[in-house]
């Protein structure tokens, strides 16, 4: 007798364990400008300024402006903007480890992408090769709901066309990961590989 799958569907994060940023060039421009590393990814992400992007309201452009004129409080105006701008340009890689065991898992079950996004990942998956990757890309842009906000876990589990108790989740951020497992899903802190691959043991084996 075959062994029941432990799960139906396998929801994964972008950033952070399909997508990595190098923010090296980023962080010698903040030196260089006095301020601590990271703090112009904090001006960028604060919600008053970030949200709006990742709810789908404003353009990556728009979002950008609104990024210069918070940062320049703390900055002159022309180091924010070239802040911002290093910030957005910031050089990416795939790891392809992680697509490996991901494409395995597709020949068993629905792998969607739940991700908080802007207005372009559609076209940022397509540079990198991945417009035709996941089975179902579930964006807060689109949704209009950014984890962890459940209805994006709800949506994304509706995508896979599987109950949310029967969804393996992986994510980066905890808070997301306990979201998750609010809706009944099995959930998984992504630190690495190794992670992914023992949460996929029990499909692959």
């Amino acid at each position: 007798m075959a062994t029941p799958r432990p799960f139906d569907a396998v929801l994964c994060d972008f950033d952070g364990v399909i997508r990595f940023h190098d923010q090296t060039e980023l962080a010698e421009l903040e030196r260089a400008a006095g301020l601590a590393e990271g703090a112009t990814t904090k001006v960028v992400f604060a919600p008053e300024v970030g949200l709006p992007a990742l709810l789908g309201q404003i353009t990556v452009e728009q979002w950008q402006d609104a990024a210069e004129a918070a940062l320049a409080r703390q900055v002159p105006p022309e180091r924010a903007r070239a802040l911002v701008t290093a910030f957005m340009k910031t050089p990416t890689r795939v790891d392809e480890d992680v697509l490996g065991l991901l494409r395995r898992a597709q020949a068993h079950l629905p792998v969607v992408l739940v991700t908080n996004a802007t207005l372009d990942l559609e076209d940022d998956l397509a540079w990198l090769g991945l417009a035709h990757f996941a089975d179902e890309v579930v964006s807060s842009a689109r949704v209009g709901a950014t984890k962890p906000s459940l209805r994006i876990y709800e949506i994304a589990a509706e995508r896979a066309g599987v109950p949310a108790h029967r969804c393996l989740f992986v994510d980066d951020r905890m808070e997301n990961v306990e979201a998750a497992r609010a809706l009944g899903m099995t959930a998984v802190l992504f630190t690495g590989v190794p992670d992914l691959e023992a949460a996929l043991t029990p499909l692959l084996g």
